[in-house]
Formats: C-alpha cells, sequence, structure tokens
C-alpha cells in the first residue's frame, strides 16, 4: 500500500504580515506536494487561506457583520485559492480537486462514506484532493474550531500513516516560543506524557485555532495509530526534510499501535455532533474504563438527556459531570428512558460503535 499522508496548511503559512496571501510560500509548498507525489506518496492537502483570498480582492463600501463578511471573503477567496493551486500543480503536470467540508458531512456515517469514497476515487486516479471547510455555509455551531479539527477528521477518514500540521512555529514548546530559554518537545507520547501545562492558551492571528486546538487533535489522531507533526510551514523544503530526516526540528506524537477500527475513528471526532447524553453510574464507567472490550448496557445508566433518534451520537458521562466518551446509540431518547436500570436489554451502546476517552 501506499503511504499516504495529509497535510494541513494554516493561515498564517499562508498569509503575509498584511493579511494578503503569500503566493511565494505557497508555490514552495506545492513543489515539495509534488515531488512527494512524483515519488509514488499521496497526499491530501487540507488548505486554510480562502478568507485572506477574498479580502485582497474586495473594497467593501459598508461594514460587515462577522459573519457576512466571512461568507463573502471566503466565496471569493476560494476560488482564487484553489484557481492559484490548480495553477501550481498543473506547473509540475499534476491534476489536483477541490473538496468543500461542512462538519455535517461527517455528522452522519453516510455522508462520511460518500466523502471517503470522493477522496479515495480522487487518489485512485492521481488526483490531489485539496481540502478547505465550506466557509460559505458553515457558521456558528456548524463550524469547525478550525482547519486543525478539519485535518484531523480527514486523516482518520483516509486511513492515513502521517497527519503534518504546518503552522508559523516549530512545534509544541516546554514555555513560551518567545523565550530563548523555551525549547522545541520532540517527541510526545500520548499514554504516558502529560504536557498539557506547556500548551499556550493563545490564538493565531489568521486563523481560529491554536496550539491548545492543535494538541487536541493530534493526541486523538496518535491514538487512533496515525504519527502526527507539528512543525513551521515557513522554512525551506520543510515536507521532505520532515519525511527523510527524523532530526529536523518538529515535534512528533508517537502513534498507538492498538488497532482502531474505521468506524470507531468516526466515532472518535463525532463529539461535535452529539445530541444527547447516557448518565452511568460507578460500576458501569469502570466496566467502561477497564481493559475488556465491553457494551454499554441499561443497567447501568442512571439518567438520559436531550432529544436523540436511533443512531445519533450521544455523550457518556459518569458521576460527577465528566464526559468518558461518545457512542452511537442503538435507542431513540423515548425509548432509552423506558429501559434505564433494566436488565436483559440490548446495549444502547454497542461496543462496535462505542469510543472511550483514556
Amino acid at each position: 500500500m501506499k503511504e499516504r499522508i495529509v497535510v494541513k496548511i494554516g493561515s498564517n503559512v499562508l498569509t503575509r504580515k498584511d493579511g494578503t496571501l503569500d503566493v511565494t510560500r505557497m508555490s514552495a509548498l506545492v513543489d515539495q506536494v509534488a515531488e512527494l507525489h512524483k515519488e509514488g506518496i499521496e497526499v491530501i492537502l487540507v488548505s486554510s487561506g480562502a478568507v485572506a483570498s477574498g479580502k485582497t480582492e474586495l473594497k467593501i463600501k459598508d461594514k460587515l457583520d462577522t459573519i457576512s463578511a466571512r461568507q463573502l471573503y471566503s466565496a471569493v477567496g476560494q476560488a482564487k485559492l484553489i484557481n492559484r493551486y490548480y495553477d501550481l500543480f498543473h506547473q509540475h503536470r499534476i491534476v489536483c480537486g477541490q473538496v468543500l467540508a461542512t462538519k455535517e458531512d461527517f455528522a452522519t456515517r453516510r455522508h462520511y462514506l460518500n466523502q471517503r469514497n470522493c477522496m479515495t476515487v480522487m487518489l485512485d486516479n492521481n488526483v490531489i484532493p485539496i481540502v478547505n471547510e465550506n466557509d460559505t455555509i458553515s457558521v456558528n455551531e456548524l463550524m469547525f474550531t478550525d482547519n486543525d479539527e478539519l485535518s484531523g477528521l480527514v486523516a482518520a477518514m483516509m486511513g492515513s500513516h502521517k497527519l503534518i500540521i504546518l503552522s508559523n512555529i516549530d512545534g509544541i514548546f516546554d514555555g513560551d516560543p518567545n523565550k530563548s530559554q523555551s525549547k522545541v518537545i520532540r517527541e510526545i507520547d500520548t499514554q504516558k506524557d502529560q504536557i498539557e501545562e506547556f500548551i499556550q492558551s493563545s490564538k493565531s492571528t489568521a486563523g481560529r485555532g491554536g496550539m491548545q486546538t492543535k494538541y487536541n487533535i493530534a493526541r486523538k489522531v496518535a491514538e487512533e495509530g496515525i504519527e502526527v507533526i507539528i512543525a513551521n510551514g515557513r522554512k525551506d523544503n520543510i515536507l521532505i526534510h520532515l519525511l527523510k530526516d527524523k532530526e529536523t526540528l518538529c515535534t512528533r506524537f508517537i502513534p498507538s499501535t492498538k488497532g482502531v477500527s474505521s468506524v470507531k475513528k468516526w466515532i472518535a471526532h463525532s463529539e461535535g455532533f452529539t445530541k444527547g447524553e447516557i448518565h452511568i453510574n460507578e460500576g458501569a464507567k469502570d466496566a467502561l474504563l477497564g481493559e475488556k472490550a465491553i457494551s454499554l448496557l441499561p443497567v447501568g445508566v442512571t439518567k438520559v438527556t436531550g432529544n436523540f433518534e436511533t443512531d445519533d451520537i450521544v455523550r457518556i458521562i459518569d458521576e460527577s459531570g465528566k464526559q468518558i466518551g461518545i457512542g452511537r446509540t442503538s435507542y431513540n431518547s423515548q425509548k432509552a428512558n423506558e429501559i434505564i436500570g433494566k436488565n436483559n436489554k440490548k446495549a444502547i451502546i454497542h461496543y462496535d460503535y462505542l469510543y472511550i476517552e483514556k
């Protein structure tokens, strides 16, 4: 099987200080992707930059609200961005294609599989998918946290070997990145390293996300068996160096060796689509967190909240109010309420559709 990687290019990599698109940097990154493509590596690009592209094209007289401005800039900018990518890849005799995604495309298994099939067909025909959020219709609760979240979803969905998140800094630092004594944490093992105290909470200037978002996404994706790399996209030939030189400065998340099914990968990234909550007692919690693979039975449920249908995604909440997992329910909310605490009933959430956050 060919090596498959997802490369997320952040807004701070593709934009200059004045907010305009950095075509020189974009061209350099395309050159690197083209080189990897010609070596037989399948590359999926998740690219920001649509809003920045649109801003440079428009001079707006009347002040727009945030949502309207985002919709307008992205509508114009996405066309400009994909055209630029198309021309740059065309110079390498490589064809690229556009995939615009919304959260709802991942909310149901059917939409999820349709999207996966689309990108699989593109890769099978040597077309490079360029994925971006459809900002023209993704507003408020429909929005991804940012393209970091989208890239994690795509990496899991497409069974990628690596997810490379390109930002404007070298990785996750053990202190303030602006201070000389701070150093990049070169390797993170999600099974034992707890580094939350080092994460900077500030957001990027051009994008919506920050290092906290990147860390949360990277941790989850690595736990699904995919290596995640956070690196500086403004450094020359960074993609080539990352894949060919293990000493390249970056933060690498060690992938888990436990196999995770494609369905569980979908469930793991479905937190934004939950329709309700299943509250459980201490015994059910201990069982779910144990080493043995089990389903969530009604006997361990204490309360059901929300209005959901069969096959909807729900949160699993322990007695302290903490979320310990998510899953796809086998009942609607009315039926689930009727069987709370009862024995000899089929599982509320079957193990195959259950993701526990350990």
